[in-house]
């Protein structure tokens, strides 16, 4: 068993979801100050902006400031140059709107700072706006490290009609970032006696794979419709809270053993190589999820991946290298990055490029028989 511990803090996500959550700004968050500032991408701040200015000013406890685009990538230099803001400066609290890395960019500013953090997810696509973990990047676009934060922003606001107004491919993409938490957790902690959170969160992530089985399929026709249905819901639950709760967990004693995988690696490679432009043309969870079908073919889950090969299939995630872009004559290359990232460190065993070059011909022999 890990060394005991017996002196620690674990904090949990505080949320509200509906349609009407924006409303209750001005009760949740006026005990923490009087002056918050806006900050976001710009599609999020047009479209939760003007929503959300309304509401604070009809309550009127609040004084919102900004809005302040957050930079375009979750890095260190566009941290730094919020930070430099004279509305950051003024502020009691910060009020994050947008998608992971808008989310990302505000958690770290907070924490820097010392000001506190509202989260206002406007797409499904990650659990940042609940998670104690920033994933920042370098400007240019490569993967840099994960700063990890003392607990999550204070109060998560997801408002649902915000969200299935959005454009469906985030939403889409979020399942494959979702349900590889349960296949990378539990596989990367199949052979440690884990102490009570890491268990907990293990435990946790299996609530990421389920509702999306169920509801997944579902969920995204009433988001093609703009439609708020109890499926999506249940959905947008799961990749923005559980996969959270189960992420804050697994990252408790700040280290990324239980919480990242191979499907991890796999998206982390493909952004070593900055040719291919992975994040100009897929999503994050997009390519991850492709990713869950390569950790599965690695680890011998053949059920499994049946099972996940099916529904990527029947929700249109990628099957193949082709469909995120990488070529036959890139894939090599791409294979011999992905056992150099940390992501699969803490591992069953060794994952090692002869391994990965069976799983990639197998699936390449998979999608040939199903075409």
């Amino acid at each position: 068993m890990e060394a005991s511990m017996t002196d620690y803090t674990i904090s949990l996500p505080s949320y509200s979801i509906g349609a009407s959550v924006l409303e209750h700004v001005g009760q949740i968050c006026s005990p923490f100050g009087r002056r918050a500032v806006l900050i976001g991408g710009e599609h999020a701040l047009a479209a939760i902006g003007e929503k959300l200015v309304s509401c604070v000013r009809n309550d009127g406890r609040i004084e919102l400031t900004g809005p302040i685009l957050y930079g375009g990538e979750a890095s260190i230099e566009n941290i730094r140059a919020l930070m430099e803001r004279c509305e950051v400066r003024e502020a009691d609290m910060i009020f994050a709107a947008g998608g992971g890395k808008a989310l990302d960019t505000c958690k770290v500013l907070g924490d820097l700072t010392g000001k506190t953090v509202f989260t206002f997810p406007t797409i499904a696509s990650t659990c940042a706006a609940t998670t104690a973990v920033s994933i920042l990047y370098r400007p240019d676009g490569c993967f840099d490290h994960p700063h990890f934060l003392p607990g999550p922003a204070r109060h998560a606001f997801i408002d649902t009609t915000v969200i299935a107004a959005a454009p469906s491919r985030y939403l889409w993409a979020g399942l494959g970032d979702t349900y590889a938490k349960y296949f990378e957790s539990s596989m990367s902690s199949r052979l440690d006696e884990l102490n009570h959170y890491h268990t907990l969160g293990v435990v946790t992530s299996q609530a990421c794979l389920t509702p999306l089985l169920r509801y997944g399929r579902q969920a995204m026709d009433a988001h093609e419709q703009q439609r708020v249905t109890p499926e999506l819901e249940q959905v947008i639950l799961t990749i923005i809270v559980t996969t959270g709760i189960a992420s804050i967990l697994l990252t408790a004693d700040r280290i990324i053993d239980y919480n990242t995988g191979l499907a991890h690696a796999v998206f982390y490679a493909l952004t070593a190589f900055p040719e291919l432009e992975m994040e100009k043309y897929h999503l994050h969870g997009e390519v991850v999820g492709f990713g869950v079908l390569i950790l599965l073919l690695v680890d011998g889950q053949r059920e499994r991946f049946e099972e996940l090969y099916r529904f990527n299939r029947s929700v249109g995630l990628p099957t193949s290298p082709e469909e995120i872009g990488v070529s036959e004559a890139m894939l090599a290359r791409v294979i011999s990055r992905i056992p150099e990232m940390p992501d699969i460190a803490h591992s069953p065993y060794k994952i090692t490029e002869s391994m990965l070059v069976k799983a990639f011909d197998e699936l390449k022999r998979i999608n040939s028989a199903n075409q």
